[in-house]
């Protein structure tokens, strides 16, 4: 019972991040890969959007669906039916009022489902489609950012997401278990400032060479505050606004090679991330000093590397690999290790310039003492599994219908769902996209 209950703590802590979308638009004020140039009047019958981009205020719809069945293993079978609506609006206050430099950035979140997939259905620690959460319509990112030097320095205060700036591998925002690294979430109070929990924040960033940037970040430590049960029902629509929990710190490194039209590209990130709050010795969870330990952190490496580039293309098209490792403190976290990566491939049918495919291995590893606190109950004989690690291997490929629409197929294979070896889980889904 009292692995049980860890057990579900986990799965409630375990966020399901997904990147906020930052996309590029056109003079008109159309995103990169709206379906709206193929509406009367590019979607904008009376030109209110390119009137507003006129003046630097763009805004994007995104909605993402996904259909995802378990088919065998985990804790049952049966599908759901999830959804995201993402809404965003930028502001160039250069263009609105002549500031230099100043902008503006909010997003929200929309989400239904019909279950959770993960949760529910797998019982596993990592994600397995990043939009699962709560059914709720959520605050997500709010805030302004100076730029000084030329864009050079950048400083940004108000509610931030650490997953759009911090330990992300372009690369891998291909599967739907792309997110914020399991580690984080499980190791962090309330999973940590990721998707779909954002919280009161400042960033510095510094590019002091082209392809150089040095990005440090303070966050509220926990965004949905202490207490039981799901942290996203204590802060259900993002508006906790919370200030004075323990701080979370983030620091990395960006370093870039052949952006450009020639060579293989590479991005390698290094990092770390320290809060400053308190935190039970794993092992000792169950006995009347748990041995608080001051502090929490980790290091992470991220590698993201093209391996082909066909002639004439660009940084993202041909294959890619991709690589992410991180390790945290023994005894007071949950999970001590973690490694993903797979391989990127775009562009490789002919006429289908936009289509992508991709595979991907995710592996968690449960703590040391977190394994040796399963060890203790099974010789109390209140306990029975020893949780080990759990591993998510995802094939995917996105296809283009029309510009904005998009369908994404996936199988997904779970090796030991929350670490607990015999229920191995096999997952099929389709993703839709519409942007506009």
């Amino acid at each position: 019972m009292r692995l049980s209950r860890m057990l579900g703590l986990a799965l409630m802590l375990a966020a399901s991040p997904a990147l906020a979308d930052r996309p590029d638009y056109d003079e008109k004020g159309v995103p990169e890969g709206s379906f709206a140039a193929l509406l009367p009047a590019g979607g904008d019958p009376f030109g209110h959007r390119a009137s507003l981009a006129e003046r630097g205020v763009t805004f994007n719809l995104w909605y993402r669906n996904d259909v995802l069945s378990n088919l065998s293993g985990g804790q049952r079978r049966g599908t759901v039916n999830q959804g995201m609506l993402e809404t965003s609006v930028a502001v160039d206050f250069e263009k609105l009022a002549g500031i230099t430099g100043l902008s503006f950035f909010a997003n929200s979140f929309v989400l239904h489902n019909t279950g959770r997939m993960r949760r529910d259905y797998v019982g596993g620690v990592n994600t397995i489609a990043a939009i699962e959460g709560v059914p709720t319509a959520r605050l997500s990112e709010f805030w302004l950012e100076q730029s000084l030097a030329g864009g050079a320095v950048r400083l940004r205060a108000g509610q931030l997401a650490a997953d759009v700036e911090f330990f992300f591998s372009e690369a891998s925002a291909l599967f739907l278990q792309s997110d914020f690294p399991t580690i984080a979430a499980l190791n962090l109070p309330s999973g940590g400032p990721a998707y779909p929990l954002a919280t009161p924040g400042v960033m510095a960033a510094w590019d002091p060479t082209e392809d150089t940037t040095l990005k440090i970040a303070v966050f509220n430590g926990d965004p949905a505050g202490p207490g039981f049960g799901d942290e996203q029902q204590r802060n259900r629509h993002g508006t906790n606004f919370r200030v004075r929990d323990p701080a979370l710190i983030f620091a990395e490194a960006q370093f870039r090679a052949n952006q450009g039209e020639e060579g293989l590209a590479r991005t390698a990130k290094f990092g770390g991330w320290a809060h400053l709050g308190g935190f039970d010795n794993q092992r000792l969870l169950e006995s009347a000093d748990p041995r608080r330990r001051r502090g929490q952190g980790g290091v992470y490496g991220v590698l993201d590397q093209q391996l082909w580039r066909p002639a004439g293309g660009d940084a993202q098209s041909g294959v890619t690999g991709f690589l992410r490792v991180s390790a945290s403190p023994g005894d007071r976290s949950l999970i001590g290790f973690q490694a993903d990566g797979g391989f990127v491939a775009a562009g490789l049918i002919p006429g289908r310039p936009e289509d992508r495919m991709g595979i991907s291995l995710l592996y968690a590893q449960f703590s040391d003492a977190a394994r040796d606190y399963d060890r203790d109950l099974r010789a109390q004989g209140t306990g029975d599994a020893v949780r080990g690690y759990e591993m998510n291997l995802e094939a995917t490929y996105m296809a283009e219908i029309v510009p904005g629409v998009s369908l994404q197929p996936m199988i997904a294979r779970v090796w030991h769902p929350g670490g607990v070896p015999g229920r191995n889980a096999v997952v099929a889904g389709l993703r839709t996209h519409l942007r506009f």
